[in-house]
């Protein structure tokens, strides 16, 4: 049962991060977290598992010429320097703060999506 759990997260993740770039992070913590993986850990393993992902997601919209690798340069330096920067946040913020922030950033998003 719980392969058929990490099948599922992983093909969930895949999927939505194929649809929504990195949104597949969004779906894999609450589903690593039903898998029983504590929250610290969920996030962290989210980030891990997306970077194959986005890599592979990343090179096939270039490929397709649906993105162009000079629209991508002007996110990358600030963009690894929060990642950066939120590795290293992430073993500080207790587990309630944690959930609040990440709650607010999903209903942030799907206001966003709703308006849209």
């Amino acid at each position: 049962m719980k392969s058929l759990k990490l099948i599922i997260i992983g093909l969930a993740s895949g999927l939505l991060n194929g649809f929504f770039g990195a949104g597949g992070g969004i779906m894999a913590v609450p589903l690593l977290q039903k898998a029983g993986v504590p929250t610290e850990k969920s996030h962290a393993t989210s980030i891990a598992v997306i970077l194959p992902l986005t890599l592979v997601s990343s090179l096939l919209y270039l490929k397709l010429g649906s993105a162009t690798l000079n629209q991508a340069l002007p996110y990358i330096p600030l963009g690894l320097a929060g990642a950066i920067a939120g590795s290293f946040l992430l073993p500080r913020i207790k587990t309630k703060w944690l959930h609040k922030i990440f709650g607010v950033i999903v209903l942030y998003s799907a206001v966003r999506l709703f308006f849209s």
